[in-house]
């Protein structure tokens, strides 16, 4: 059965049209987890008509056990192998590669996940939060291969089990801080496990999501500041030690993106994407992308319509 629903754009449809894509599982389905492998998302892929690229809502990870694969996230295609781990964050583009030369598995996750496990701890495990904070792509080897492995099939096995709810849900949380934990040390990002305070891991959690609602309104950092109630100093202080960069550095990256992502995938003209960013004149936009990706938006969109 299906887990996503595929939201139909509204006509008319750009060149590269980006297909919406919902978590919507039954009303049967209650776990936090779903596991498919790649033989049946090879299935589900297979009666999805029109596939092409797509947005998602939600958190999602392939794992490759075997063979060669290719994902297409963000402009960006990733050349995977055995032990390759690709993460998908919410609002991210992407397009399935050939899925017939590889087995593994893809991981859907609810956001729920990446709340705090207990009441008791209110900023909840530096794992489950810093999951935006992992790269795109890691590679795994040796024993951390096959221990990612091994608790993807015991976490299959485990979410076909009959009985309680709750209790199963536990279990699949546990299950997959061991896998988020494993991916941080694979990628050799323990800083968030051992050395971010807690604090400063949820001010950074905070500016994220505060940034991906308001980066078109807010392209200073400050705004996020007050919003948050801690001064630039601090919140520059919280990126840094959780994702190496400065909040300046991530909202431009963000805007960045969306610019991409607006030329690439949609016919509107550059003075509209202009607005759409909240840049105050079309051509300070097109100074700041230039100044960002040495190459004009005009440049940039000829070049992805001839690829």
């Amino acid at each position: 059965m299906d887990m996503v629903e595929r939201v139909q754009p509204a006509p008319p449809a750009p060149r590269r049209r980006v297909t919406p894509v919902r978590y919507a599982p039954p009303r049967s389905y209650q776990l936090d987890v779903e596991l498919v492998g790649a033989s049946e998302l090879r299935t589900r892929i297979a009666h999805v008509e029109h596939r092409g690229i797509e947005r998602v809502d939600f958190h999602c990870l392939v794992y490759v056990t075997a063979g060669r694969y290719t994902h297409m996230v963000d402009f960006e295609t990733f050349s995977c192998t055995a032990g390759s781990c690709l993460i998908i964050q919410p609002g991210q583009v992407h397009r399935f590669g050939d899925e017939q030369h590889w087995n593994g598995w893809l991981l859907v996750f609810r956001s729920e996940l990446l709340q705090p496990l207990h009441p008791s701890t209110p900023n909840g495990d530096p794992e489950l939060l810093c999951v935006e904070a992992l790269p795109t792509h890691i590679r795994t080897s040796g024993t951390t291969r096959a221990a990612f492995i091994e608790a993807l099939e015991r976490m299959t096995i485990d979410a076909a089990l009959a009985g309680d709810v709750n209790l199963s849900n536990t279990l699949l949380r546990n299950q997959f801080l061991v896998l988020i934990t494993r991916l941080h040390l694979a990628h050799g990002a323990a800083a968030p496990n051992e050395c971010v305070e807690p604090r400063i891991v949820e001010r950074y959690r905070e500016f994220r999501n505060t940034a991906e609602h308001e980066f078109r309104r807010w392209h200073a950092v400050a705004p996020y500041a007050r919003h948050i109630g801690c001064s630039v100093k601090s919140l520059n202080r919280a990126t840094r030690e959780v994702a190496d960069v400065t909040a300046k550095e991530m909202l431009v990256a963000r805007l960045v993106l969306e610019a991409k992502r607006l030329l690439a995938h949609t016919a509107l003209p550059i003075s509209a994407i202009s607005d759409q960013l909240g840049f105050d004149e079309p051509t300070n936009f097109v100074k700041f992308f230039r100044r960002e990706t040495n190459t004009t938006p005009g440049q940039f969109r000829t070049l992805r319509n001839n690829t």
